[in-house]
């Protein structure tokens, strides 16, 4: 790879801090982490807060009218996104169990958290 073509692949972190199935946040910051791997660009999802409510399974949604966000998130590595995060203590906070959540989702600690901000070049909160 060129020093050019090196240079402009800048790592990004999506932090997903929001649930509510109403909001533009959630489905915002998926749209990003797409739109950033359709051009190459180095992506990885961290959920906290009520974020990690986006990987529940059983999501009813279309009372709200907008789409099942689980199964955008179960499609992430078909986006050569395979890096998914979730804030342990908001899932336990939350009684998520790791068995429901996606099959590359892995937990993280607040060190694991700060540890995985300081590594992107950028970070960019919904």
């Amino acid at each position: 790879m060129s020093p050019v073509a090196e240079h402009s692949r800048k790592s990004i972190l999506v932090v997903s801090r929001h649930a509510h199935p109403g909001s533009s946040l959630p489905r915002s910051a998926l749209d990003t982490a797409l739109a950033a791997a359709a051009f190459d660009q180095p992506v990885t999802l961290l959920f906290q807060g009520e974020g990690v409510l986006q990987l529940l399974p059983a999501q009813d949604s279309r009372a709200a009218g907008v789409r099942n966000l689980r199964k955008v998130i179960d499609s992430l590595p078909l986006y050569d996104i395979e890096a998914v995060y979730v804030d342990s203590a908001a899932a336990s906070a939350f009684g998520i169990a790791p068995d429901t959540l996606p099959a590359s989702a892995r937990w993280l600690d607040a060190a694991g958290i700060r540890e995985l901000m300081a590594s992107h070049d950028h970070v960019l909160g919904f």
